[in-house]
């Protein structure tokens, strides 16, 4: 903890690039030291626990390669555009809060990222807003509940994954179960954003036009790729396996791409061939690597900026080191003193998932990370929970609900830091009125009331 606290406040939004994970190597080789020298665990015992921790989360490795790939096929194959453009003609000045709201989480869901939402679309909702004549909070409290409520349950989502992956958790099967906490959380949040909105004057909206226009003249905009998220809708609701639905989809959106937006590809692929030539290679680009479309417009350049699966690298490397560092503490059973001392407080269903949610909460507070937060909460309640007769997608949504949402609140949180900058509003200003954060723990406190005391059914 005082190392990430460090490397936090020297690195701030950059910390996950690699000062996070070097943290956590330290911290695993004092942690196996210790155990070595009072003789707790061997360096055997090291190893097997360190090989069936990154085990556990190879198949959500490679889900996040694959949502690199699909986040780029989408976004220049104009899928993601056509989206936003459909998207913001909904938006009215007297319907602004809301509209933001839903816009955000719209584009949130689609992309996978509360950052990459909070940074492009988010930055010009706050012109508006403002301009609008609403206070800074409650705009930027309307983009941040939006982005992450789409990031909690979108199936591209680096965090829906790692704490499926991590849990144990089929994706599909852990967004479903989401849903009884984050569709009644998210419908109270829009409508105090809709009282609040309506108490508001109509004005102009000349940013909305300045998206939607941008977006036309550098995408083909056209309904017929909406077919796209409408077919991985229905892939989606057949229940195949997530990677093969993120699999199919990408190719969906790389065809789209190469039909539709084969000037971009040309212009992504940044060599002197011809033909078909030039067009495989700024479609392979697109999928692997990350690319910067220029549009005119500054904040739109990030906003259809892609990744790549090589831009899921640095979230991959938190992983495997946050593994190890899991490894270390179950082996020296730091972990089991950990959650001994936790545990004395459970007695039934409730307590259980509200000491994961405050567990999740405490360590967004002290770790400044929410990766850290959720894979530290699911590696220390995982075995109680099995040996409690829970299913696991029980601990994956109590650490969503609590974990994933709550870091944006914290202004030494890597989250909370990064939200601050970009939308130029202090957490402390915006954190009250992100409804759909702070409300999030407490709805999943409360449908704990209404499961067994013993056992889920399968």
């Amino acid at each position: 903890m005082a190392l990430i606290s460090v490397v936090v406040s020297i690195f701030g939004d950059e910390t996950l690039s690699g000062a996070s994970q070097i943290s956590l190597i330290v911290a695993t080789a004092v942690c196996v030291i210790i155990g070595l020298l009072r003789k707790i665990t061997t360096w055997t015992d090291f190893e097997k626990a360190l090989s069936d921790k990154i085990g556990g989360v190879s198949g959500g490795i490679i889900i996040l390669l694959l949502i690199g790939a699909l986040g780029g096929s989408w976004m220049v194959g104009g899928i993601v555009p056509t989206l936003i453009y459909y998207g913001m003609q909904i938006m009215s000045p007297q319907w602004f809060l809301v509209s933001a709201c839903v816009i955000c989480a719209l584009v949130s869901v689609i992309t996978g990222s509360s950052w990459t939402t909070i940074a492009t679309i988010g930055i010009a909702l706050m012109g508006i807003g403002q301009a609008l004549g609403f206070h800074a909070g409650w705009a930027a409290g309307a983009i941040i509940s939006g982005a992450y409520f789409g990031d909690k349950i979108s199936p591209l989502s680096d965090t829906t994954v790692l704490a499926s992956s991590t849990v144990g958790t089929p994706l599909f099967t852990h967004i479903r179960y989401m849903l009884y906490t984050t569709v009644p959380t998210f419908l109270i949040t829009l409508t105090i954003f809709t009282v609040v909105g309506l108490g508001h004057a109509p004005a102009a909206s000349e940013h909305v036009l300045m998206v939607q226009n941008t977006l036309q003249q550098t995408f083909f905009i056209s309904p017929w790729l909406l077919v796209v998220p409408l077919l991985t809708g229905l892939l989606i609701a057949m229940r195949l396996p997530s990677m093969v639905v993120l699999f199919l989809a990408t190719l969906m959106g790389t065809l789209t791409a190469v039909f539709t937006q084969g000037a971009l590809l040309d212009e992504i692929a940044g060599a002197d061939l011809e033909g078909f030539s030039q067009r495989l290679r700024g479609a392979l680009i697109v999928v692997y690597g990350q690319t910067n479309l220029d549009t005119g417009v500054p904040e739109l350049n990030d906003l259809v900026a892609t990744r790549g699966m090589a831009g899921m690298l640095d979230t991959i490397w938190l992983i495997i080191c946050a593994m190890l560092f899991g490894a270390a503490m179950t082996a020296t059973r730091m972990l089991e003193s950990i959650m001994q001392a936790l545990l004395r407080l459970v007695r039934g269903t409730v307590s259980l998932v509200a000491s994961t949610a405050f567990s999740g909460i405490f360590l967004n507070v002290v770790s400044a990370d929410q990766y850290l937060s959720i894979i530290l909460t699911a590696t220390m309640f995982g075995d109680t929970y099995r040996q409690r007769g829970y299913e696991s997608r029980l601990l994956s949504r109590t650490c969503e609900d609590s974990a994933t949402v709550t870091s944006v609140l914290i202004p030494w949180n890597t989250c909370g830091m990064t939200q601050s900058h970009v939308l130029g509003v202090s957490t402390l200003v915006y954190a009250p009125f992100c409804f759909f954060c702070y409300l999030s723990p407490i709805m999943t406190i409360l449908a704990a009331t209404m499961l067994p005391q013993k056992t889920l059914s399968k």
